[in-house]
């Protein structure tokens, strides 16, 4: 039996916004996602289409729609919108993918500052 680790070559984004976090949770739960990623202090919502898994498969390249991403200094496994609505919220701290990810966010945030 061969096993063949082939990580994810790429990843593009193509939209990236920061927003409140109360912005990123009221729109992910009537978009209908079903978790947020926390990581380092740090909350993401991804847009990904079924497109991109197959672009990930096919070229090992990943396409993301949008990231949306605040500030939330401390992990909690729910995040409670209002007594009858909560999400659920995944520590992806120790992943490398997300790590790459969020230092790229925060490089892009360096580089926009910069430029104002």
């Amino acid at each position: 039996m061969d096993v063949e680790i082939a990580p994810t070559r790429k990843i593009t984004v193509f939209g990236l916004d920061k927003r409140s976090v109360g912005d990123i949770v009221w729109c992910a739960t009537t978009y209908g996602v079903n978790r947020l990623y926390w990581i380092n202090g740090y909350l993401l919502c991804l847009e990904v289409y079924e497109k991109s898994f197959e672009q990930e498969i096919k070229n090992k390249e990943f396409p993301i729609s949008q990231i949306c991403y605040a500030k939330f200094p401390k992990f909690e496994k729910l995040y409670e919108i209002d007594k009858s609505l909560q999400i659920p919220l995944v520590n992806v701290s120790d992943m490398k993918i997300y790590q790459k990810i969020l230092k790229a966010i925060l490089d892009n945030e360096k580089e926009s500052s910069f430029e104002q």
